[in-house]
């Protein structure tokens, strides 16, 4: 998703003059037109993640609205506390984007994991935790994030397009069912996975939802939850913290109480191994086959 981020965040900072980029010292083959575009504008502030974050925060104070960029590990972990007080307490438009959501560099290892990055930063003032799902998701993550105006995370993984024409919003229907028996949530793009697995099935309603915290279900999840009874959520984070727990929340708020609930999610490092994306997808019960079998169990 990083070259549609990089074309889409170049036309927005020619638009814009108050839009500012920082980069911890990464991007190389991906952020050259944002370089282009932004000109005095783009700053590269080395490895220095906190530092950045802090100078984000200056320059938001002074009335910029600042992107800062790395893998997502270094853009969230090794600065949070820089997020938390400079730029969440005192609701700041800086916009944290991490590629590499999830185990998305694979075989680095765990310093360049980021699959509790959604429950730390979503526990936060003011902050609003955009995942798109589909390469289509990156614009509309990034029109909300830049009209809202206030701290944001934007984390960026493997995309690829919509299988169907979606009028894209923060929960989107995927796949939909005449006759639906299971209701399946994914978050971010491990929903591909999701999609190869119910291929062929005709009983599934498959949605995603691009934001944390969201604020309700949409009409049509509501109905396909009511309908089905039967819910699994996907996503390549982990348990606590994450997308399962979001929509048991909101299930509760709203007194939806469905039969069968599932989570699937990252499960760290169960053989002590690393591998690439798809050998931790596979330890974690995310790859298509485990999918396929929490499916057959609903069924």
């Amino acid at each position: 998703m990083r070259k549609e981020f990089s074309s889409i965040i170049s036309r927005k900072i020619k638009a814009n003059e108050k839009l500012v980029f920082m980069t911890g010292d990464l991007g190389y083959n991906a952020l050259e037109p944002v370089i282009e575009a932004a000109g005095e504008r783009f700053i590269n502030a080395g490895v220095a993640e906190q530092n950045m974050v802090g100078v984000a925060a200056g320059m938001a104070y002074k009335g910029f609205n600042v992107f800062t960029y790395s893998i997502a590990p270094f853009a969230v972990y090794r600065c949070f506390e820089q997020i938390k007080i400079d730029v969440c307490i005192h609701n700041l438009p800086v916009y944290i984007v991490g590629n590499g959501g999830g185990y998305g560099y694979g075989i680095m290892g765990a310093t360049h994991h980021a699959i509790e990055d959604i429950a730390c930063l979503s526990s936060l003032p003011n902050m609003t935790c955009w995942i798109p799902a589909f390469v289509e998701d990156v614009d509309y993550c990034l029109n909300k994030i830049v009209d809202e105006k206030k701290p944001a995370y934007l984390r960026l993984g493997l995309g690829k397009p919509y299988p169907n024409p979606v009028a894209i919003s923060t929960i989107n229907q995927v796949i939909s069912s005449e006759s639906p028996e299971i209701t399946i949530i994914a978050m971010g793009p491990i929903v591909h996975n999701a999609l190869e697995a119910i291929a062929g099935k005709q009983t599934i309603d498959l949605f995603t939802i691009l934001a944390v915290p969201f604020l309700k279900f949409s009409d049509a999840l509501k109905t396909s939850i009511e309908r089905t009874r039967k819910v699994i959520v996907i996503e390549e984070h982990v348990g606590r913290g994450g997308m399962a727990e979001q929509v048991l929340s909101r299930l509760a708020n709203e007194s939806l109480f469905p039969d069968a609930f599932v989570s699937m999610h990252a499960k760290g490092y169960p053989s002590k191994l690393y591998g690439n994306q798809s050998f931790h997808q596979t330890e974690s019960g995310l790859d298509v086959a485990s999918i396929q079998n929490e499916i057959s169990k609903l069924s």
